[in-house]
């Protein structure tokens, strides 16, 4: 995300990448004003031409919205702003939608001002600075995953096996797996933007033999092999839960994200300092126990959400009394999911309450 200007009352910013989607379409809440480029039809030009029915001519304008709602799916190129048109040439009144891409600029007021979170978000994005985007490659001597790795989450791209069913089917020669490893290298390469640097994962060795493989075939990208105790999905999520890869991961959101969690994860399993559910965590921040909090961006916008009788956001404003801090978290990986699991927030406490 670029900040062309920002106000107290007005945002004008460039999205540089998809990622800048999920964030926007979290800011982007009813109630605010939305504002870009987009083409309406002008009903002046239409008409009768020549005895025939003329069509009116669509136009470029800039179009001011009040929001009424938002349409964004994880990992989608397109963001949709559907609200009443407050400012435009034509049709002032009518309902419209803006489709948001990358490239676009865009324009959002805030009467009242922009709450903290959306601040928070908004810096996140731009600290980001739109980098590309990280491939993980979870190998095993007969199957290959491919996972696209985003600032807010992880997909599945791609499955190859050997096992039949897939793209490669068994062959009768003893070069089978060689093969088989070379033809994917291939397409994982033509998968991948030219500057999405790719991680192999895997628990044997057929990882390092895939990225000599690729190395030979003329791959450029920045590629690393670093080993996994599992297979599959779980040794993706292994390389974001341990920081593997360092040279590439390093400084990446999602890897502080889920590396936060992992901590939760393993001090419940331990009976450690952690709090989660409404009670202990209003009894630790009684306390002064809170450390870190770490919340889903979806629940701290919950308009009917609350917490001790209290709205999520005018709550966690009293983390800094306490020197705590707090951190938005994503749904779209399995940490996120683990998250929401237990009720959207949890914490990690300086001593146990």
């Amino acid at each position: 995300m670029q900040i062309l200007k920002r106000e107290h009352d007005l945002w004008r910013l460039r999205i540089r990448s998809s990622d800048d989607l999920w964030v926007l379409a979290r800011i982007c809440r009813k109630g605010k004003h939305f504002g870009m480029l987009g083409e309406r039809r002008d009903q002046t030009t239409g008409g009768i031409e020549g005895g025939r029915a003329k069509a009116a001519e669509r136009k470029k304008m800039w179009i001011l919205l009040y929001i009424e709602n938002t349409e964004y799916q994880s990992f989608s190129d397109t963001l949709r702003v559907h609200g009443i048109i407050e400012e435009a040439k034509v049709d002032k009144g009518s309902h419209h939608t803006h489709l948001v891409g990358a490239g676009d600029e865009i324009e959002l007021r805030s009467v009242a001002g922009f709450p903290t979170e959306d601040q928070r978000l908004l810096d996140d994005a731009v600290a980001a600075g739109g980098k590309p985007r990280i491939a993980i490659a979870a190998v095993e001597s007969d199957e290959v995953t491919l996972y696209e790795v985003a600032n807010h989450g992880i997909r599945e791209v791609h499955q190859w096996t050997m096992r039949g069913g897939g793209k490669y089917v068994r062959q009768t020669n003893t070069d089978v797996r060689t093969s088989f490893l070379r033809n994917l290298g291939k397409d994982i390469d033509l998968q991948l933007g030219d500057d999405v640097p790719l991680i192999l994962g895997g628990p044997g060795l057929a990882r390092d033999q895939l990225m000599e493989l690729m190395r030979a075939e003329g791959v450029s990208r920045p590629i690393s092999s670093v080993a996994t105790s599992i297979g599959g999905r779980p040794a993706a999520n292994e390389v974001l839960a341990e920081g593997l890869a360092e040279n590439i991961m390093s400084g990446h959101s999602l890897v502080k994200e889920i590396g936060l969690l992992e901590q939760v994860w393993r001090r419940m399993g331990t009976d450690g300092a952690v709090a989660y559910g409404e009670a202990e965590l209003v009894l630790a921040m009684q306390q002064g126990a809170i450390e870190m909090l770490l919340i889903t961006a979806d629940l701290l916008r919950h308009e009917e959400a609350s917490i001790g009788g209290r709205k999520w956001p005018d709550w966690l404003a009293e983390l800094d009394a306490i020197g705590a801090e707090w951190l938005q978290c994503s749904t779209e990986h399995d940490s996120g999911a683990q998250l929401e699991s237990f009720g959207g927030a949890v914490a990690l406490l300086r001593f146990k309450v």
